[in-house]
């Protein structure tokens, strides 16, 4: 218990050096609540525009540490399943809860990352997805594979319609092209829910190319599902 205490006051001083919020202030939250929401959800504070930026630059650096482990053991991150590919994107997205970001892996022939963009940041109950920008890191990194991901600010793990019209959109794109889109990864907290793994991802085409922008709206209710690990085949 005494442990726990001091590791506490150690996170508040280290906190507030660093985002230059009052530390008594901090103190009175963590009182009753959980100290990392003021990471998650830094407007509770009511910091000022220099603090604000302060607690999102530490929020993208805890997030690059947190890749740099997984780099750690090896020089090229290899997404083959949806279990590394759900862990990948719990790294660079648990942490986010006041904003909805989308992003894309773009993977060579071996399911190794070439690059990872930031497609899109929006809101916390929407971002806008512009399928000509995937379209052109896709073709100017030569990948043969993609993994689509986006967190879910309000803590649901469901795919919402909008979810699935995506993912249907974007392999309508690249099937011609013989990209293949491996997994749609939504981060939910400390979790995931993976597409490949509920059987749901798409894999044929429906419709012809769609480059109109498209809008992840309101989350859905929880849904419960049996999670199995899936094997990204090629």
């Amino acid at each position: 218990m005494k442990q726990d205490i001091l590791h506490t006051e150690n996170f508040l001083k280290g906190l507030t050096t660093l985002t230059g919020l009052p530390y008594k202030k901090v103190q009175r939250y963590v009182k009753e609540n959980n100290p990392f929401n003021i990471l998650e959800h830094p407007h509770i504070m009511e910091p000022n525009e220099k603090q604000l930026e302060k607690i999102g630059l530490l929020n993208e650096f805890i997030s690059s540490y947190n890749i740099l482990k997984i780099y750690e053991s090896n020089e090229k991150v290899v997404l083959n399943s949806s279990t590394l590919s759900g862990q990948y994107f719990l790294a660079l997205l648990g942490g986010m809860k006041d904003k909805e970001r989308f992003m894309v892996a773009f993977l060579d022939s071996g399911n190794s990352i070439i690059e990872t963009k930031t497609m899109s940041e929006g809101s916390i109950g929407q971002t806008a997805v512009y399928p000509r920008e995937i379209l052109k890191y896709a073709l100017a990194c030569d990948c043969n594979a993609m993994i689509l991901a986006h967190n879910h600010p309000g803590g649901s793990k469901s795919f919402s319609p909008e979810d699935k019209a995506l993912t249907q959109r974007i392999v309508d794109i690249f099937h011609p092209l013989e990209i293949k889109v491996l997994d749609h990864i939504v981060v939910s907290g400390a979790s995931y829910s993976s597409m490949a793994e509920k059987g749901i991802l798409p894999h044929q085409c429906r419709g012809t190319a769609n480059y109109e922008e498209i809008v992840l709206g309101p989350i859905p209710v929880e849904e419960k599902w049996n999670g199995v690990n899936h094997t990204h085949s090629r």
